[in-house]
């Protein structure tokens, strides 16, 4: 594989992460809307949970197919965690 060939790839995983996150903030913050209009217009029956499940359910989907079980904890993921403990542990010694 050549250098303009790595970059193609670095670039396309990077809007796939991006089209991602995009996805988690509109996620959020459409069901935080609907919470707020399920709390203020009917109270007494719960419904916003519904749209809630049902996107959440393509949201992981996305998810998966953007990092896949092996991204999410994978190794690298471990190398990260443990990393981030470390630094947490040094921060507090501070």
């Amino acid at each position: 594989m050549n250098e303009n060939e790595i970059y193609k790839d670095a670039k396309k995983r990077v809007a796939e992460i991006r089209g991602f996150y995009g996805h988690v903030f509109v996620y959020v913050i459409v069901n935080l809307g609907l919470f707020i209009i399920n709390i203020l217009a009917t109270p007494h029956h719960l419904w916003f949970y519904w749209p809630l499940l049902g996107w959440g359910i393509g949201l992981f989907a996305h998810g998966f197919s953007i990092f896949g079980l092996h991204g999410i904890f994978g190794k690298d993921w471990e190398e990260r965690k443990i990393k981030e403990m470390m630094n947490k542990e040094k921060n507090k010694e501070k």
